[in-house]
């Protein structure tokens, strides 16, 4: 694959092209990102009444509960409107990383982890909190950490 980028002139807008003769999945995945603005170091939440921004890095972790998807930050917790699996996608290059059926996790976030039986894991996180990785997201995890074969 070739990448070229090219400085436009003055007063041209910005422009991202791209030629192949098949998308897959990854790349549909990466103009998804492109177009909700996945870059951005900051994410919309509920707090009350108000729409609040927080940055992703101060998020440990998402908890979806009851049909709604809440964010967890060190002393707060906040309700998101999007699905976790929205979420999942919106964040999958970075440090978060889906552990079980309703949670996602800032594993920058993990101070460290405990092995379960079952093949589960405890995450202990940063503030205190214990939560649950599934054993089918753990070698994901292990991937992830870089542990592990």
């Amino acid at each position: 694959m070739k990448i070229t980028i090219e400085t436009p002139l003055p007063g041209e807008e910005d422009e991202i092209i791209i030629r192949m003769s098949e998308l897959d999945d990854e790349v549909l995945k990466t103009i998804r990102r492109l177009k909700d603005g996945a870059g951005k170091e900051t994410m919309a939440v509920y707090a009350d009444e108000r729409i609040q921004m927080i940055p992703t890095k101060d998020i440990l972790y998402f908890d979806a509960t009851d049909n709604h998807v809440f964010a967890y930050t060190k002393d707060n917790c906040f309700e998101t409107r999007k699905k976790l699996f929205e979420i999942e996608e919106l964040l999958s290059n970075s440090a978060f990383l889906r552990i079980s059926k309703n949670a996602i996790v800032n594993i920058k976030s993990i101070d460290h982890l405990s092995p379960e039986f079952n093949g589960r894991f405890i995450a202990s996180l940063r503030n205190g909190e214990d939560i649950i990785i599934s054993r089918g997201y753990v070698p994901e995890l292990k991937k992830k950490l870089g542990i592990g074969r």
